[in-house]
């Protein structure tokens, strides 16, 4: 079974192909960032505009890649996101479902990373500890199977992306702020500040609010700081923190590995740290598989298709839609 994903939450314009729920037959993703980066984030609007003239020439593409004139579904998220950008590749799907007399099928975009390793990993073995770290989205998550999740914490203000971004924009280091800080902090020396570790004994969840405050305060207070070495000292806490609430929870749980997924896992220290932190597999997407993608949601859509059926048509975009948590 073929089926095409369509991917429109944020800033990134994708299609894809995968069939048999994990192999990807093509994957296209038209990136916005030069359209936003003067404004050092994301504009809805701008956003919304870009994925109506890139969405068609990507879902072309991804077709002609996988060498196939109709899908047997199509898959598009649904939510969480930006309503306009989230409208536009739903309402793509429904129309090219109908033409095609295939089944439509929404997906949840935070299922779609946990559908992420499933691609890249054949061997893999639940149940697993999901570390799902993105721009928007900071959870921790304890996979049985798939579609059987249990949330075991998750942020309380701040997403760690979002944390990355606040910090590279204050840093003057542009934006995405996750591989700007990523890159300058490999210069700098993560010992030169001493910045707080939020919640690190306390449970799974995570704040990253007042670190990010505290560097502020740090370099008004030293604004003779080296830009890298406060770079290195912030990604030191926020890594530190998600890779010990990680591990914690794998030992907690049982867990047979350690996933992460969403765009801050391709930061190179904690894909490093996340490698030594526990005992058990530790698997890591690869940088295609940690941004937004439509290959996952092409995969997620492959579950949800064989095991709840196609979506309706009314389906309407959810940009505060959750994870279905088991209790």
């Amino acid at each position: 079974m073929n089926v095409l994903g369509i991917e429109t939450s944020c800033d990134e314009t994708a299609a894809a192909v995968v069939s048999e729920g994990r192999v990807v037959e093509s994957s296209v993703v038209s990136s916005q960032i030069d359209l936003h980066a003067r404004y050092g984030g994301v504009v809805p609007e701008i956003a919304g505009r870009a994925h109506v003239e890139l969405l068609v020439p990507a879902v072309e593409e991804a077709m002609a890649r996988a060498g196939i004139e109709r899908p047997d579904a199509v898959a598009a998220t649904y939510g969480p996101g930006l309503v306009g950008s989230l409208l536009v590749g739903l309402s793509a799907a429904k129309g090219l479902a109908m033409s095609w007399g295939v089944p439509f099928v929404g997906v949840n975009h935070l299922e779609g990373h946990l559908f992420a390793p499933v691609i890249e990993e054949p061997s893999l073995r639940w149940p697993l500890v999901v570390l799902l770290v993105s721009g928007g989205h900071t959870l921790l998550v304890h996979a049985a199977a798939p579609g059987r999740y249990r949330l075991l914490g998750q942020t309380l203000d701040d997403a760690a992306g979002e944390a990355f971004d606040k910090v590279a924009r204050f840093l003057g280091l542009g934006y995405p702020g996750g591989p700007a800080i990523d890159r300058v902090a490999k210069e700098g020396d993560p010992a030169a500040f001493t910045f707080p570790r939020a919640m690190l004994g306390d449970g799974y969840d995570f704040s990253f609010s007042g670190l990010k405050t505290a560097v502020v305060r740090a370099v008004e207070r030293r604004p003779e700081a080296a830009t890298p070495d406060v770079a290195a000292a912030f990604q030191d806490a926020v890594v530190d923190v998600l890779v010990t609430k990680a591990a914690r929870a794998v030992r907690a749980t049982g867990a047979r590995g350690l996933c992460l997924g969403g765009g801050v896992a391709a930061n190179s220290l904690l894909r490093r740290r996340a490698l030594e932190a526990v005992d058990v597999p530790t698997y890591l997407p690869s940088m295609a598989m940690c941004t937004d993608n439509a290959a996952m949601v092409a995969a997620a859509g492959s579950f949800r298709l064989l095991r709840d059926g196609p979506s309706p048509l009314s389906l309407a975009p959810d940009p505060g839609l959750f994870l279905e948590f088991e209790r």
